[in-house]
């Protein structure tokens, strides 16, 4: 039996990154020889086991052959007589595709140390091309490395292609679409993951409302970089600067989405983009399961992120029913999530990325100001009910007003 450091763990170690998974390869050995010395097996599709006393994956070393459709249709081999090399070829990427033994020795079978330092995703070998998941996963990395200046090789851009092309990734489970989607706007550049999928055609497939903004405009006066894909692409990356809750950044993603059915006859306007955007949100959304609170924030920032814009324009009255359609009284945190995506959106155009967005700080101040209104004195005064509600509003909404008369006042002066 023979131990590996295997996949990222090398690799981001390689790197000088923080190494936060460690998973090691088994050679040599079968289940039961593994169970024998205390490991208790996990995998449902192959054998992985749990390290009896530090918890970590050991999975046996194997092989894969393709025997059917999508990333399920494999036949594995997990017998004592593969070896490491067999193993570290059936992986996606060179530099997922390294070793090392115990006392710190790199097994490099694949060049993956050298693609590291050119910064080259590229995969091992063609069969590369017999699993779909592959598809998003290197789209994954290569948002997870843009900042390092890492790029996809042009022959692992052009399997990926034929993935796509084939319909291989319409056997993708949404569970796993949104996994990948999910971890990929973790990562510090999430917008390179929706346009490395573009550039393979994996984007018009798994995400077609979004693929469909490229070459939709928008009013120049407001939008100097036109292009609806690109300034979708500019939020995100905003989005990805000021602030780590992916929740938001979905939002800063979809937050458009209605522009892509506005009728060629009135570009480049969008009236009424916001609303026809929440059907489309919703359809996504539940095609590949994102969470319910995904969704709700995203359809919130569709519907009102004009509102939000133009804050100094509003009456009290809207902004109060803003604040409230948001449900911004009764779950605070929502209207942080909701001013941020909003941010993004306004930093997300040409020439605009570091204004300051004084519209979200008036929103944040008229929520200050409105929010915590006593009833007491108004139950004194004989209201109950619906009107004791009216009359909270009524108030807050009286409070609103005032902050935005002080706010002007003050900068007039």
């Amino acid at each position: 039996m023979q131990i590996f450091l295997v996949g990222g763990a090398v690799r981001d170690q390689l790197l000088n990154l923080e190494v936060t998974d460690h998973d090691y390869v088994v050679v040599g050995a079968t289940p039961e020889e593994m169970k024998q010395q205390g490991f208790k097996e996990v995998g449902k599709d192959f054998p992985v086991f749990l390290h009896p006393r530090s918890g970590e994956e050991y999975a046996l070393a194997r092989t894969e052959r393709k025997s059917g459709n999508g990333y399920k249709g494999f036949e594995v081999d997990f017998s004592k007589t593969i070896t490491l090399e067999q193993d570290l070829e059936r992986r996606d990427l060179t530099v997922n595709a390294m070793a090392q033994t115990q006392d710190g020795a790199i097994i490099d079978p694949f060049d993956g140390q050298d693609d590291l330092k050119h910064k080259v995703l590229r995969h091992v070998s063609p069969a590369f091309a017999e699993d779909p998941l592959r598809v998003l996963r290197v789209a994954r990395f290569a948002a997870r490395f843009a900042h390092l200046g890492f790029t996809v090789a042009p022959e692992t851009l052009a399997l990926m292609t034929e993935l796509v092309n084939q319909g291989e990734l319409e056997f993708l489970t949404a569970e796993r679409v949104w996994q990948e989607t999910k971890k990929a706007l973790a990562t510090q550049s999430p917008h390179v993951y929706f346009e490395v999928l573009r550039s393979c055609g994996g984007l018009k497939v798994l995400f077609p409302e979004i693929n469909v903004l490229w070459g939709i405009p928008n009013p120049e006066k407001w939008h100097p970089e036109i292009d609806t894909g690109i300034h979708t692409m500019m939020v995100l990356e905003q989005a990805a600067r000021k602030t780590d809750d992916v929740c938001v950044r979905f939002a800063a993603v979809l937050h458009d989405l209605g522009k892509g059915v506005t009728k060629k006859e009135y570009w480049p306007q969008h009236r009424g983009h916001e609303e026809a955007g929440v059907p489309l949100i919703k359809n996504l959304c539940r095609r590949i399961k994102a969470p319910k609170d995904y969704e709700n924030l995203a359809v919130l920032v569709s519907r009102f992120h004009l509102h939000c814009h133009k804050m100094f324009e509003l009456r009290p009255k809207t902004i109060h029913k803003v604040l409230k359609s948001i449900g911004a009284y009764k779950r605070e945190f929502i209207l942080e999530q909701f001013i941020v995506a909003c941010e993004a959106d306004f930093n997300g155009r040409l020439g605009l990325e570091d204004k300051p967005y004084k519209h979200g700080d008036l929103l944040r101040e008229c929520f200050k100001a409105s929010h915590k209104v006593d009833a007491q004195p108004l139950i004194e005064q004989g209201y109950e009910g619906a009107k004791l509600g009216t009359a909270i509003e009524r108030e807050r909404i009286k409070r609103i007003q005032s902050t935005v008369e002080n706010i002007k006042k003050a900068a007039d002066e």
